[in-house]
């Protein structure tokens, strides 16, 4: 039996309606070689699944450096799950690479943050405190090597068991940029008066 295409249209808008979502908000579905991912095209979720994870000796009850890159001595690896192994060929090269991860271990935010050592509160997008809507994390680290799909790393401020999302070199052309206004609400933001910091609140 042969069904015309509006027929079909129709029990495709049928279908979709009885789902509860409207056309606008259809998922587009995104074919990769590991399979398909479903992306919402508008008021929905958006779902990551992590490429690997972090090793490291840091836990919210040992506490982390603020920023890694201020504590350089610092080591740590991210394992690389089998299915994105083959994605690494050429990182090696890299000597730094940046990092985004997710903050597994934050529970809610607050659109103000008032940072250690500094003298006011400043919007939560002016900082970097780890409380946020989308908890990610960006981190550049110093790459030593890459062996078996594990990541060799200093300067790393991340606890252990930390999901990593996505990894890119760093780039010093478009990743560095002189500002002294920035340097200036740097200072302001107190980043360089506490190198490690030990409160837990500031990671839940």
């Amino acid at each position: 039996m042969r069904i015309s295409s509006r027929i079909l249209t129709l029990l495709s808008l049928a279908t979709l309606l009885a789902s509860g979502c409207s056309p606008a908000e259809s998922p587009a579905k995104i074919d990769g070689p590991f399979g398909t991912a479903v992306a919402p095209m508008s008021n929905g979720t958006v779902h990551y699944k992590p490429i690997g994870v972090f090793h490291s000796r840091f836990t919210p009850d040992t506490g982390a450096p603020r920023q890694g890159m201020l504590m350089p001595e610092t080591e740590a690896t991210i394992e690389i799950y089998e299915p994105y192994r083959g994605a690494l060929q050429t990182l090696a090269e890299f000597e730094y690479i940046l990092v985004l991860y997710h903050f597994d271990q934050v529970k809610g935010w607050n659109p103000t943050v008032s940072p250690p050592d500094s003298g006011h509160e400043f919007g939560l997008f002016a900082t970097r405190s780890p409380k946020r809507p989308n908890p990610i994390g960006l981190s550049l680290v110093k790459l030593l090597k890459i062996e078996h799909g594990t990541l060799y790393l200093t300067g790393v401020d991340a606890f252990e068991g930390t999901p990593v999302l996505d990894i890119k070199p760093y780039l010093p052309s478009i990743d560095s940029v002189e500002s002294g206004v920035n340097k200036a609400m740097e200072i302001e933001l107190g980043h360089h008066d506490e190198d490690f910091i030990t409160d837990p609140t500031f990671f839940r």
